[in-house]
């Protein structure tokens, strides 16, 4: 019916970086035309995005450079994806697991347009309407939504916060969680849907945590689709971790993999999904329906990048970290969740719309996470760190707390 709005569409929630970035994009715009003209006008801080100003590898740049003549790239074949890119994004997530568990990439690999893309096609796949997915409180947007889209119903197992201190993976309530959710909710719970570090929170699970998932995931017969998106980006000398690695797991295990983050190729749309092979030509045949895959010329940059990674992924965390250090260093005393990994992070605040809105008029372009968790959702607001340099946000803390005109920013009713 025509201006008809769908119940499927009705259950989705915006993320709201798409509207702080455009507000961003006017505001920097305007700087540049003030410069121009001699007037002063500060570019603000672009921290409502996951854009990076630090390029991708040059080997990208060449191979993508290449590939644009070629009449091999301009091709919508193989459906699944080249064949070069899927042994290579086989070959590293079995480097992940420690060489556990080995992937083919005729076997177990299909190539997705960007990793979100491989995130909805294998929850098409692999979970039916009105099952449970768990993932955590807080979670991104996005990937809520697509368990939405799907018709099933997202679970949030809430994190624990310590204001100034690292989130907590609560393993020791998993078990309880679910059964309260099937007993109390009525949802059987089918899947994980999980990342480490976390988005937004940059929350690391560590081996124990990851055991307990593993023992849940055995003992109640449950899949476990793992976003290794940021898997590398790890700080303090954090070791990567791999689900798939642990005794049990390699036949429940199915691994998103991006470009976008790790390799920075965000603007190229490349994504894998590598796992088991009984669920692979299930999601070959969704993606088939779905986009298909992204470029040639894109997948071959991919290829390139992800076999020459490791150095590059290793001073790129270095940079990270060193900005996130000083972040923290900046916020120091006010009620930050520290990110082990990743590029982001999030402050409690009283509101988070509210909050935002006062960022934005000191120059800082955050956004507010409503939508983005029930117990860790609208009184926070999420901090991107990967397209500003140390210089810029240095004193930034100073504006945070005149924005929030208070040094302890903490709301009414604790969480």
């Amino acid at each position: 019916m025509a201006g008809r709005r769908t119940a499927r569409v009705q259950s989705l929630t915006g993320i709201g970086v798409d509207r702080m970035g455009a507000l961003a994009a006017q505001k920097e715009a305007s700087s540049v035309t003030a410069l121009r003209v001699g007037e002063q006008h500060d570019k603000p801080l672009r921290m409502e995005n996951l854009d990076t100003d630090i390029p991708p590898h040059p080997i990208a740049l060449e191979v993508t450079t290449t590939a644009i003549s070629s009449k091999e790239d301009n091709s919508y074949l193989p459906f699944i994806g080249q064949l070069g890119l899927r042994k290579a994004a086989a070959a590293h997530v079995s480097r992940m697991t420690g060489g556990v568990t080995h992937y083919s990439g005729e076997e177990n690999c299909v190539i997705t347009a960007g990793g979100l893309s491989g995130v909805l096609n294998t929850l098409f796949a692999a979970v039916e309407p009105g099952e449970g997915v768990l993932m955590t409180d807080p979670t991104y947007v996005g990937l809520i939504n697509r368990v939405k889209l799907v018709g099933a119903i997202p679970v949030l197992l809430p994190l624990e916060f310590r204001a100034g201190d690292f989130w907590r993976f609560p393993r020791e309530k998993l078990r309880r969680f679910i059964e309260s959710s099937w007993i109390r909710d009525g949802i059987r719970i089918t899947a994980f849907l999980l990342s480490s570090p976390g988005l937004p929170s940059g929350a690391y699970l560590d081996e124990e945590d990851w055991r307990a998932v593993a023992d849940v995931c055995i003992s109640r017969d449950l899949l476990l689709i793992y976003d290794a998106a940021f898997e590398r980006l790890l700080f303090d000398n954090r070791a990567v971790i791999h689900p798939a690695s642990i005794s049990g797991m390699e036949q429940r295990t199915i691994t998103i993999g991006s470009a976008s983050k790790e390799l920075r190729l965000i603007g190229w749309r490349v994504g894998w999904v590598v796992g088991p092979t009984w669920a692979m030509s299930d999601i070959q045949l969704v993606g088939m329906a779905n986009v298909v895959v992204p470029v040639g010329i894109a997948q071959k940059a991919a290829q390139a990048a992800l076999e020459d990674s490791d150095e590059d992924c290793l001073e790129f965390t270095k940079e990270l970290q060193a900005r996130r250090d000083l972040l923290m260093e900046e916020l120091k005393g006010l009620p930050v969740g520290i990110p082990a990994g990743g590029w982001s992070f999030v402050l409690r605040v009283e509101n988070g719309k509210e909050a935002s809105s006062a960022l934005m008029e000191k120059g800082i372009y955050v956004t507010p996470m409503n939508g983005w968790g029930e117990a860790h959702g609208e009184c926070f607001i999420r901090f991107v760190f990967s397209n500003e340099p140390c210089h810029r946000l240095k004193g930034i803390g100073m504006k945070v707390r005149a924005a929030l005109k208070d040094p302890q920013v903490e709301p009414k009713t604790a969480l």
